[in-house]
């Protein structure tokens, strides 16, 4: 007969479904990354599809194999004599809601890509190498290379080159189908050449370039005024803006690079701003020498009906719509009169369409509005 305890303990474990502990060891079952959430063989797939995109990306500069600890760059050294590194990193904000509310993710990879060449592009620096940081909480391929995809041809457009990156899968962060994207850039400028804004003066001549419409900033508020006060979708046909909503949300964010580029290699100009969050108000004087100021005249350009129509929704204060949005002035030139002509020619063959929006004054580190 069986030891009274080993009796009990058996009785015990059909009553409850109880195991002793020796036997819940030798009987658990193996539990995995996938398990948790994570397919580390679905995520290396995946990445094998983004390498091939990367690599055509590839310039002489790249020394590297994308999927190494970090990804190495040479720069020219014929090419400067004296070169200094400028970087830059963003995202593209709550635009991504949009994006997958609409199932389109391509435009978000160009967004994220000309927003940072458009901030490094204002201080002279040409766009180096890209990388990127892609998270999500359930990996799909197919979403994944839609974004790196245009990541990869925007990097190309703007002569850079994607050389590595991050794709995160972090099952419960992120909610289903959504993910994060953000961006690295680095870029180069010889030292002579930095365009500080240290050389702006008064009488200088402020020339606005066109946006193609938000960009990549504003969005939770242009969310909020269409989306939950007027109860548009993405779908919804607008008049008032010609288009519909998502359509006109979703535009690309534009690179100026081709533009800034000549205008650089002409020393056209004595400092440069890109318009983002925060708007003319906040950004101008980012780029101006303490002791002058900037003059705005604000019907000196056509304001997109998107903007207009977005004031009219939510009754919003004029300067809340100029310190939130770019309200079509994507990228503003601080020139010397003397170079204003020379500017002008440089857009007419840019086929580009600048607007003489304001002046530099005296004064205090701000913008005014006339």
């Amino acid at each position: 007969m069986k030891p009274l305890r080993e009796q009990f303990l058996r009785r015990f474990a059909l009553w409850t479904g109880f195991q002793p502990l020796a036997q819940q060891t030798t009987e658990a079952r193996t539990i995995t990354y996938a398990d948790a959430g994570v397919d580390i063989e679905l995520a290396n797939r995946t990445k094998q599809r983004i390498k091939y995109l990367a690599h055509k990306t590839f310039n002489r500069g790249v020394l590297s194999e994308i999927g190494g600890f970090g990804g190495l760059f040479s720069i020219d050294k014929k090419k400067y004599l004296d070169p200094v590194l400028v970087s830059s990193v963003d995202g593209v904000g709550t635009k991504l809601k949009i994006a997958f509310e609409m199932n389109l993710h391509h435009t978000i990879g160009a967004d994220l890509v000309n927003h940072c060449v458009n901030d490094i592009a204002v201080q002279g620096a040409a766009p180096m190498f890209f990388m990127d940081y892609f998270a999500t909480g359930k990996l799909q391929p197919e979403i994944a290379e839609k974004v790196i995809s245009g990541i990869a041809d925007a990097c190309k457009q703007n002569g850079c080159a994607l050389i590595g990156g991050e794709t995160a899968e972090m099952p419960g962060f992120y909610g289903n189908g959504e993910y994060d994207l953000a961006g690295f850039i680095v870029g180069v400028v010889d030292r002579e050449k930095i365009i500080s804004g240290k050389a702006v003066l008064p009488g200088d001549v402020l020339v606005g370039l066109a946006s193609t419409g938000l960009h990549t900033n504003g969005y939770s508020l242009a969310r909020k005024l269409f989306f939950s006060t007027a109860h548009y979708t993405p779908d919804s046909y607008v008049n008032e803006i010609k288009g519909k909503v998502g359509t006109e949300l979703m535009k690309i964010h534009k690179s100026y690079w081709p533009i800034v580029r000549r205008m650089i290699e002409a020393d056209a100009v004595s400092a440069m701003a890109h318009i983002t969050g925060g708007g003319i108000t906040e950004n101008l004087p980012r780029v101006l020498p303490k002791g002058v100021g900037a003059i705005v005249e604000i019907n000196s350009w056509p304001v997109p009906p998107i903007f207009e129509h977005l004031q009219k929704i939510g009754n919003v204060p004029q300067d809340e719509m100029l310190r939130t949005f770019n309200m079509g002035i994507g990228m503003i030139l601080v020139v010397p009169a003397k170079k204003f002509k020379k500017v002008q020619t440089i857009l007419e063959r840019c086929g580009e369409k600048g607007h003489t929006i304001g002046r530099i004054v005296k004064g205090e580190k701000r913008v005014t509005y006339q």
